[in-house]
């Protein structure tokens, strides 16, 4: 079949519609501005380029004078993973931390108050919140970024966090569809592969899903994993089964459909960026996430051509196209007609349903998601300065190195002169150095996964049992210490809320 291609211009416009590209720096470079003048709808924002909420209001009004409906993105899901405090560590706990505590209407707040951040901010497509269900504790990429490994609770808070963004005008990106819980490889490095039969996928991942399409969540993105149960070929960004059959046609989701990062290896390692692109697109995703890691001018224009030919060539079928850039102005309409309004003056914005007073309420939540428990001997709480060890497993790309964690800056806060050192490795005669005659906080990250962290907290107990164990990750190891504090994440906040319970000073 001959596809035919109308003017060049809609073509090209139609192409750079559908990319939601990032960029180097704090102001928008000359390039970008130049292709939202020619047609470029959206514009992903992350760590780098934010450094406060002033500069960030500045940066989007930028965008905006160059085209006022275009729609500015973040991968903002606080908790462990923040673009918005990336240097400082998040205001707010995240998904695992929300879901510890099960209440709907904190994680409702919780979420309100972040997007009124983001909307007083210019941001209006929020690529959050993570609704897999982590079903797999070895999971190394989405871990404590999810609610918690039951599907119903799972769903219940997705829905809670939708309506909590959308309701002040910033649109979800309900994430990773069809779900990604369920895997032991980071797609960022590889291909992950879930092989379980229909049945389970019905009645654990596609859970959440089912319930945030039906909530109204304006965006779902996709997973670069491959379900051999839906399709045995094609990771779920690239398969027509999967977004057409399933997401579109089964579960009636008639937004729009992004994708995970293009430059992901679970996709650039095999079909490369364009070609991945090309076939995200004639598969049913509607636009295309890049600029994590490559996020230049040439990128724009190579995935760009790649569009514009395979339209021509006939692989992609030119009203495929029209209908994912028509998706995305839709959504750029609906974020428009909010920011028209005011996202203040949204009903219920301004108010946290009595759960807290707005500002408060990310450290409300992390201090009501501690689980803390006590050793066999009565614990003292700490009123000097301590030795803080902290036992650091390599971050996912996800998170990053670049946001700082643990508790040592929030007890120094309480307790001036509180030193600290980071460790690598299952030997602890270094920390016992370090320590002196301190008493000492083990600060641990998904201990369970880690073989030498195991090890080196069995030693450092065993030689000094008065130490106090706080575990930011999951919390799936046996509690041990004199007080072991599970802060289900490691947001700023809940660092915070840890540091309170050292010292006894928490709720």
């Amino acid at each position: 079949m001959t596809t035919l291609v109308h003017a060049t211009d809609t073509l090209t416009r139609d192409a750079l519609t559908v990319l939601q590209p990032g960029f180097v720096g704090t102001t928008a470079p000359d390039w970008l501005l130049r292709r939202i003048g020619e047609g470029l709808s959206s514009v992903g924002l992350f760590g780098r380029n934010i450094v406060s909420p002033e500069q960030l209001t500045a940066l989007t009004a930028q965008l905006r004078a160059e085209r006022d409906d275009v729609l500015v993105a973040i991968d903002e899901e606080g908790g462990d993973v923040t673009r918005l405090e990336v240097k400082q560590g998040s205001s707010f706990p995240g998904n695992y931390a929300l879901g510890s505590v099960d209440d709907v209407e904190l994680t409702r707040a919780v979420a309100r108050e972040l997007g009124r951040r983001l909307a007083a901010c210019g941001v209006d497509l929020n690529w959050a919140p993570s609704a897999d269900v982590n079903s797999n504790a070895e999971n190394p990429v989405i871990g404590v970024r999810s609610f918690g490994p039951d599907p119903d609770l799972v769903a219940r808070h997705t829905v809670a966090y939708v309506d909590g963004l959308q309701g002040v005008g910033v649109a979800a990106c309900t994430k990773h569809f069809p779900g990604h819980g369920d895997t032991n490889v980071d797609s960022h490095d590889a291909l992950p592969r879930i092989d379980v039969d229909l049945a389970t996928l019905h009645t654990r991942e596609l859970v959440p899903f089912r319930a945030a399409v039906a909530a109204g969540t304006k965006a779902v993105m996709s997973a670069h994993i491959l379900l051999s149960a839906l399709d045995p070929h094609r990771p779920a960004t690239l398969s027509p089964q999967i977004l057409t059959g399933l997401l579109r046609q089964e579960l009636g989701f008639e937004g729009l459909i992004v994708t995970d990062g293009m430059e992901m290896q679970a996709v650039a390692a095999t079909y490369g960026i364009e070609r991945g692109s090309v076939l995200a697109i004639a598969a049913g995703a509607d636009a295309i996430c890049v600029g994590g890691g490559l996020c230049d001018e040439d990128t724009v224009l190579q995935l760009r051509d790649a569009l514009v030919n395979a339209v021509r060539t006939g692989e992609l079928p030119e009203e495929r196209l029209a209908d994912a850039a028509a998706r995305v102005r839709a959504l750029a309409a609906w974020t428009q007609a909010h920011r028209a309004r005011g996202a203040g003056s949204v009903p219920g914005a301004a108010v946290q349903e009595g759960t807290a007073p707005g500002a408060d309420i990310g450290l409300v939540a992390a201090r009501r998601a501690l689980k803390v428990t006590r050793g066999e001997r009565p614990y003292t709480p700490m009123t000097s300065a301590p030795y803080v060890a902290s036992f650091t497993p390599v971050a996912n790309f996800a998170v990053g190195d670049e946001t700082p964690w643990g508790i040592a800056a929030e007890l120094e806060r309480l307790l001036p002169g509180t030193e600290t050192g980071s460790y690598a490795d299952s030997s602890v005669d270094a920390v016992l150095a370090a320590a002196g005659e301190r008493r000492i906080v083990a600060v641990v990250r998904d201990v369970h996964r880690h073989t030498w962290m195991i090890e080196a907290l069995d030693a450092l107990i065993a030689a000094r049992p008065d130490t106090v164990v706080v575990e930011m990750g999951l919390n799936e190891a046996e509690p041990r210490g004199a007080l072991h504090i599970a802060t289900h994440g490691a947001a700023r906040v809940c660092g915070r809320a840890a540091a309170e319970a050292v010292v006894g000073t928490g709720a």
